[in-house]
């Protein structure tokens, strides 16, 4: 029914931050962004300083349909310093790009977002914990889902979700893959009606440092498979420009993201043929040195 199908979408992994939704949501395989904690909690393993961001969005002018997520990503333990030279003079201060490093002990992330309005809402409250080791990084993540419905009540569920990815060619190519709701947890008895478990997979290939193009399969187990595939070119480091398609959902989605000094601000919007428009604003900040 039109109901289950806009509660699915609710409770489901959903988008986080206006860079996923420039690409059509094509983001497992993408990392280092605070954003991460909700595409794949195995990217946030690649923060290096403190982050906050909100995020903002608008299902084709519904008040309804609105999403807001507040999501802060600290890393733990500072990275090791180059040991200074034998003659007492001060270490070079340039790191070398290939001397990339991570958080000693891995980077946390906390999640508050919320869904609807006031006939239908949902809350949720997550923390997730990333690490990376060598090429690999691996996340997890446990949320507090409260679905209220007005004159039904209100019910809350916990549910899990974990993810993994791995540079298969570093600085190129990035295999990314998330299990939403691992436990198919139930939501209500009616219908034997439960969370939606959703498998994500794709990968990230970067030809050189303007181009990423990202290719992406997601499998909710009720559902058809949704193929999708993004493209961001950054003309200059500071300023991007994305588009995005998807299938099941016949959504095209275009966007633009601008740093501006620790923050970044992203903008996207999608069309469905049949729905509208979809707006998605999203700003982060980044303070502290490099941990």
């Amino acid at each position: 029914m039109a109901g289950h199908s806009a509660a699915a979408q609710g409770n489901g992994p959903g988008v986080r931050g206006a860079r996923a939704a420039g690409l059509s949501n094509a983001s497992v395989a993408l990392s280092g962004e605070v954003w991460s904690m909700g595409n794949n909690v195995a990217g946030i393993s690649e923060i290096q300083q403190p982050t906050v961001g909100f995020y903002a969005e608008n299902r084709y002018f519904s008040a309804a349909l609105n999403v807001g997520a507040l999501t802060v990503a600290l890393p733990l333990g500072r990275q090791p310093s180059a040991a200074p030279p034998a003659d007492g003079t001060a270490a070079p201060q340039v790191v070398a790009p290939a001397a990339r490093t991570w958080a000693r002990h891995g980077v946390v992330a906390f999640e508050a977002q919320r869904f609807g309005g006031t006939l239908y809402n949902e809350t949720r409250a997550g923390v997730g914990y990333g690490y990376r080791f060598g090429q690999i990084s691996l996340g997890a993540r446990v949320d507090m889902l409260q679905v209220s419905i007005e004159g039904l009540g209100s019910r809350r569920v916990a549910l899990g979700t974990l993810g993994g990815q791995i540079e298969i060619l570093p600085n190129r190519l990035t295999f990314g893959a998330s299990l939403y709701n691992l436990s198919q947890t139930k939501l209500a008895s009616y219908q034997d009606e439960r969370v939606p478990t959703v498998l994500k997979a794709g990968l990230a290939y970067r030809p050189n440092a303007q181009v990423t193009l990202l290719v992406e399969t997601e499998k909710d187990v009720e559902r058809d498979a949704n193929f999708k595939a993004g493209l961001e070119y950054r003309p200059v480091p500071v300023l991007a420009a994305r588009l995005g398609l998807a299938t099941l959902t016949e959504q095209a989605s275009a966007g633009i993201g601008v740093a501006a000094g620790a923050f970044q601000i992203d903008y996207a919007a999608a069309f469905q043929q049949a729905l509208g428009f979809s707006q998605h604003l999203s700003v982060s900040k980044s303070w502290g040195g490099r941990q």
